[in-house]
C-alpha cells in the first residue's frame, strides 16, 4: 500500500469517526411507563443501568437495557429529587409534601430512614468531599445539610430566595440557582456557609443547572428561551444563548462540550459550548410536557418524560390541559 493511499483511508476513517461522534440526536425508543399524576426530576444513573423517576407519590425505577419498571419507592407525598452517592447501597429522594428527605434501599426499594429538612425540598445533590447530602427548600428558602454517615441533619443554610436545581463541584463546593432573585448562590461544604451571590444575566426564573467541571462553567436554564452560562470561579456571565420555551432541566456532555436544555414547548435544545459564541449545534423535536431530562454520559444517551394531554378546554384555553391517565412515557434520545 501506498504512503499516500494509507493516508487517504486513515483521513477517511478519521472523518468518518469525527461525523459520528457528532451526529444528530434523535428519538431511538419510547417506553411507556403509565400511570397518573405528574412528575418532576430524573436520574439516569449508568452504573446501575436503572433510570429514578420521580412520579407524584412514587420514584418509578426502570431498568434502560430494557425499558421496563423493575421497581418503585413508593409510600411518598410529592416527591422532587433523587441522589444515588457513588458505590452506595441506598439512594435518597426529598418528598416534598412530607418536608423530609427519604433514604431508600438500592435493592429492594423499601424506606429505611426519614430525614427531617425544610419546608418542601426539592432538588438535591451530593457533596463527596464532606459525604454530605443537601436538601433544598423552596417553602423555607434554604438548604439542609445532612450527614450521610448519621442520616441526620448537621446544618441549615440560610438563602436568598427560593432555591431550585443545586450541582456540587467535586471538590467541596456547592452551587444552586435561585428562581425568585435571578440568582447563582455559591456555598462553603466545609464552612457550612454561603460565599457569593452572583446574578444572572438576561436570565429570569433559573430552574436547571448543569456543570462543566473541566471548564468550571455553570449552565442555567431560564425563562425567556435563555440559557445563561456563568463562570463558576468568578460569577461572570459568558454567554445567554437562545434556547426554546419552557425549558426546566439542564444537561452537559463533557466529552463533547455540549450543553442542553429540555424546554416544554416539545424540543431539545443543543448548545455547542466548544465554540466561541455558544451556538446552537441543534434543535430536537421531542413531545409537549417533555421538559425534564438526564444525560446519561456512559450510554451517551439522553432520557425525558411527558405524557398525552387532552384537548384543551374552549371555555378556558389557558387553562392546563389535563394529562391522559395511562399514557406516561420516557423518550430515548441517542445518535
Amino acid at each position: 500500500m501506498s504512503i499516500r493511499l494509507f493516508a487517504q483511508i486513515a483521513l477517511s476513517a478519521f472523518l468518518a469517526g469525527a461525523a459520528f461522534a457528532q451526529a444528530p440526536f434523535h428519538i431511538e425508543q419510547r417506553w411507556v411507563i403509565g400511570g397518573e399524576g405528574g412528575w418532576d426530576y430524573i436520574l439516569a444513573d449508568s452504573d446501575s443501568h436503572r433510570l429514578y423517576i420521580t412520579h407524584s407519590t412514587k420514584v418509578d425505577v426502570v431498568d434502560t437495557e430494557t425499558g421496563k419498571v423493575i421497581g418503585a419507592v413508593t409510600g411518598l407525598t410529592r416527591c422532587h429529587g433523587v441522589v444515588i452517592p457513588p458505590g452506595s447501597k441506598v439512594g435518597y429522594v426529598t418528598d416534598g409534601g412530607a418536608n423530609h428527605v427519604v433514604a431508600f434501599d438500592l435493592s429492594t426499594f423499601a424506606s429505611v430512614a426519614t430525614i427531617p429538612a425544610g419546608t418542601n425540598p426539592d432538588g438535591a445533590t451530593y457533596e463527596p468531599t464532606t459525604k454530605t447530602l443537601w436538601a433544598f427548600n423552596g417553602g423555607s428558602k434554604n438548604a439542609t445539610v445532612i450527614d450521610l454517615a448519621t442520616m441526620a441533619p448537621k446544618a441549615t443554610i440560610a438563602l436568598p430566595g427560593k432555591p431550585e436545581f443545586p450541582q456540587a463541584d467535586g471538590r467541596g463546593t456547592v452551587f444552586v440557582n435561585i428562581e425568585d432573585k435571578n440568582e447563582i448562590v455559591r456555598l462553603d461544604a466545609k464552612s457550612l456557609k454561603a460565599t457569593a451571590t452572583w446574578p444572572l444575566t438576561k436570565c429570569e426564573s433559573p430552574s436547571g443547572l448543569a456543570f462543566d467541571a473541566e471548564g468550571e462553567r455553570l449552565f442555567s436554564v431560564c425563562d425567556g428561551n435563555k440559557m445563561a452560562v456563568t463562570d463558576a470561579k468568578t460569577g461572570k456571565s459568558l454567554a445567554t444563548p437562545a434556547v426554546g420555551d419552557g425549558p426546566d432541566a439542564a444537561g452537559y456532555d463533557a466529552k463533547r462540550k455540549l450543553a442542553f436544555s429540555s424546554n416544554g414547548e416539545g424540543t431539545l435544545t443543543v448548545v455547542d459550548a466548544g465554540k466561541p459564541g455558544y451556538p446552537v449545534a441543534q434543535v430536537v423535536k421531542t413531545e409537549k410536557g417533555a421538559r425534564t431530562m438526564s444525560y446519561d454520559a456512559a450510554a451517551d444517551k439522553i432520557y425525558l418524560v411527558t405524557s398525552k394531554f387532552a384537548a384543551p378546554d374552549p371555555a378556558n384555553p389557558k387553562a392546563r390541559p389535563a394529562q391522559i391517565p395511562g399514557t406516561f412515557t420516557v423518550l430515548v434520545l441517542g445518535r
